[in-house]
This record gives structure tokens, C-alpha cells and sequence, in this order.
């Protein structure tokens, strides 16, 4: 009788946790859709929004990697889609296993943001995956980190989070391509899919 309460008991806290991690990313995403109306350079209106898709929460694209801060690291033009490339530094390279395959990312500072105030702790996680260009906008997708959120070597990749740039949704924007060193390979079926309208050029 003990055995089999115990087992009724991590079953609840498995169910508990797949039903939080689903509040936590759905919260994330009315966050992310409500940002689009608050910035004046969005490329969306109100009525945009019923035409983004989204992967189901999926908590196995929910990672810990680990991390390594890099030192002087010389800063580059990471180019864009059109217009004029931004300079960022590399901040750190992460490594971590998802769907079995040890992989690893870089992820970026931006020079121009680390001197607003409010924004200098802010990282850039740009990467391709094998969905590209089919599920997902073919130029890649973003993860925003912050540099708080490396604790004792480590850090969370929250793949359900990642998002599409400007350029998914309409041109005239300069959206960064993720470096080759950047391409991951399989299929990160997590995150933000292709819109579902037509985007005009």
C-alpha cells in the first residue's frame, strides 16, 4: 500500500510539473504578443497576433548547459538579411545534450545595447536548426538571456522560448543571421513556428 501511495505521489508531482512549465511558457507568450503593441517599431498590429503559431510546451527543450564565459573576446559585424551589420562580442560558449546529441552555441553581446542603461546585461542567442524553412522562418531564431542568469558555470537554454525576428513578419527590418558556428543539427521542435500570413515584401 506504502509502494503503490508513492507512486501515486510522483506521478501528481510529474503532472504538477508538466501542467506549471505549460502556465509558465503560455504566460511567456501572452508577454511576447503583448510586446509587439507596446513597441513603435513592431511590425504587427492588434489583429497580426491570431496569426502566430507556436510549438506545444514541450519541457525536453528545456536544457541546462554549461557555460563558459570567454575573456577577451574580439568583437565582429555579425551580418544582416539587409542593411548594415551590428557589432556584438562573443560572451560565452555553451555546451549541452538535447535529443541525445551533445551540441553547442554561442551566445553574443551587443556593444550599441551593453551601453543603454537597463539593457547592458543583455545576451543574444541567435541559431538554425533543421526546421528551418519549412516549420520555422527559414532565417533562424532568437533566444534572449541575460547575464544573471549564469549561475556556478551554467545556464538554462529555454528552447520553448525562442522567437522569430522582425524579418519573419514584414522587410524593411536589418534582423542578424545566426553564425554557421550557431547551426544545430536536428530538429528543435520547440518555440515560435512561421507565421501564418502572408508576409509582404
Amino acid at each position: 500500500m506504502k509502494k503503490y501511495f508513492f507512486i501515486l505521489l510522483m506521478i501528481s508531482g510529474i503532472n504538477a510539473f508538466g501542467q506549471d512549465f505549460k502556465t509558465q511558457i503560455a504566460d511567456y507568450r501572452k508577454g511576447y504578443m503583448d510586446d509587439f503593441l507596446k513597441d513603435p517599431r513592431s511590425p504587427l498590429k492588434k489583429d497580426d497576433l491570431q496569426f502566430l503559431r507556436f510549438y506545444d510546451a514541450d519541457s525536453t527543450y528545456h536544457v541546462t548547459a554549461q557555460a563558459s564565459v570567454l575573456v577577451n573576446a574580439q568583437a565582429f559585424i555579425m551580418p544582416v538579411f539587409s542593411g548594415t551589420g551590428s557589432e556584438y562580442v562573443p560572451y560565452a560558449v555553451l555546451k549541452f545534450t538535447l535529443k541525445g546529441k551533445p551540441l553547442e552555441l554561442t551566445v553574443f553581446k551587443s556593444t550599441r545595447l551593453s551601453k543603454i542603461p537597463g539593457y547592458t546585461d543583455y545576451l543574444f542567442l541567435p541559431f538554425i536548426d533543421d526546421t528551418n524553412g519549412t516549420t520555422t522562418y527559414g532565417g533562424g531564431r532568437y533566444i534572449d538571456l541575460r547575464t544573471g542568469d549564469f549561475k556556478d558555470g551554467s545556464v538554462v537554454i529555454d528552447f520553448n522560448k525562442a522567437y522569430n525576428p522582425y524579418c519573419a513578419f514584414s522587410s524593411g527590418y536589418s534582423c542578424p543571421k545566426p553564425p554557421d558556428g550557431n547551426r544545430l543539427a536536428l530538429t528543435v521542435e520547440a518555440g515560435e513556428k512561421l507565421f501564418g500570413k502572408e508576409v509582404k515584401h
